[in-house]
């Protein structure tokens, strides 16, 4: 069965970029048809063959039919289009071979909700006149690739027709020079990591051999969402989350925070997952000035020009144990924290800035006051630094008591299995 790519976009204000980008693919060997996401309720570009699935088709996917989306309320027409166009590309997955949509703010909304619901691996290029900004909301931590339009989505004309035909070539690119991974045999981990606890990453990996497949996720916020989008699509087998920085900017108001539901999805799954407390030593902010003016007495270290890292305090280390006890606490599959009380990241060891003993500490009471140990559910302590071999080791020793209880095997020789 051919597959195609969904060119997307409101046919009844830009049906000629959509014919355009169509044209376009057509040109590079790749088949396309062109969705309508208009929230009014005319169906003449489908009649008149301009586009080949109409506005009414996708409607009709919404819960509740497609009067819900046809109700002549704009803002409650976009939500509802974007629930009933993301329940249609699920339908028809094994159908696409990648996704191209065009909009403004509207419309980049709408679509880009739509396509974050699709497979990690799937080609995804949003064009839009919003990607010059803040695309976190419309990427969130998917592999949606974004391009400025540069002018506006108004008719073609020269810079449109040129900017519109590289993204149907990229598109082409993506889809004529798709890689197999079928032959990818190696249960698939997930690992968080930052830099100051890339040494520590760089190890477990090394231990990890060939034998497990590691995909290394930068704690960035975004990273955990990443990780996460695959643990709920039960990509990941295992996780090693060794880096939980991204709650100490939640809790704290740093730049790089995850989302409040973070570890939700452990407990849903019951993925085995080993935590530990990688760069809570740290809340992460953009440059000096934009730190709040409630932090202006507390230590920093600047790490470039562009990122300053702000020690949390005992009384804030507190606050994050018993946070991550919470979670775990709805965990009934099998998880194992392992608290490095010699230092929680590069900074956090004697001689360097964020060494704090009494944090470590206060962390580790918040941690234990909170969590109800189960056989499931274990914290372990280790008087090694997160960056140590042997706290390395540990880690390993935990993942494979864990695995094999989960009828996979692992032998931390590298290269070897049980």
């Amino acid at each position: 069965m051919s597959k195609f790519v969904y060119i997307i976009g409101t046919a009844d204000t830009k049906l000629e970029e959509l014919l355009w980008l169509k044209s376009c693919l057509c040109s590079a060997s790749v088949d396309s048809h062109i969705i309508d996401v208009s929230t009014g309720s005319s169906n003449a570009f489908h009649v008149n063959n301009q586009v080949d699935i109409s506005s009414a088709q996708i409607a009709a996917y919404h819960p509740d039919g497609k009067d819900a989306v046809f109700c002549g309320e704009r803002g409650k027409a976009v939500t509802a289009m974007a629930t009933a166009l993301a329940r249609f590309l699920q339908s028809t997955v094994e159908d696409i071979s990648g996704l191209i949509g065009i909009g403004g703010s509207g419309g980049t909304a709408l679509i880009a909700s739509a396509m974050q619901t699709m497979p990690i691996g799937m080609p995804k290029l949003m064009v839009s006149t919003m990607a010059s900004g803040n695309v976190e909301g419309y990427v969130a931590g998917m592999d949606i690739a974004m391009l400025y339009t540069v002018t506006d989505l108004n008719g073609l004309n020269y810079l449109s027709r040129t900017i519109l035909a590289n993204a149907a070539n990229m598109i082409a690119g993506a889809v004529n020079l798709a890689i197999d991974h079928d032959h990818i045999q190696q249960p698939v981990l997930g690992l968080t990591m930052f830099g100051v606890t890339t040494p520590c990453i760089n190890q477990l990996v090394a231990l990890l051999g060939e034998e497990y497949e590691s995909l290394v996720f930068h704690a960035t916020g975004n990273g955990g969402t990443s990780m996460e989008r695959l643990i709920e699509g039960r990509g990941i087998v295992g996780v090693l989350d060794i880096t939980l920085t991204e709650v100490a900017d939640l809790l704290f108001g740093g730049v790089l925070a995850c989302n409040e539901t973070r570890l939700d999805c452990i407990a849903q799954t019951q993925t085995p997952w080993i935590g530990s407390a990688g760069a809570l030593d740290m809340v992460n902010f953009s440059e000096r000035s934009s730190i709040p003016e409630r932090y202006a007495h507390r230590q920093f270290v600047e790490h470039n020009a562009q990122v300053t890292l702000m020690r949390t305090t005992p009384e804030e280390n507190y606050q994050l144990g018993v946070w991550i006890g919470n979670k775990l606490n709805l965990c009934n599959g099998p998880v194992r924290f392992i608290i490095p009380e010699g230092g929680f990241s590069a900074l956090d060891a004697p001689g360097q800035p964020f060494f704090d003993p009494q944090a470590r500490q206060a962390f580790k009471e918040g941690l234990e006051s909170t969590v109800i140990q189960t056989a499931q559910r274990q914290i372990i302590k280790t008087p090694h630094h997160i960056n140590a071999p042997e706290f390395c080791s540990l880690v390993i020793e935990q993942f494979q008591n864990v695995m094999q209880h989960q009828g996979t095997a692992y032998d931390s020789t590298p290269g070897k299995s049980l």
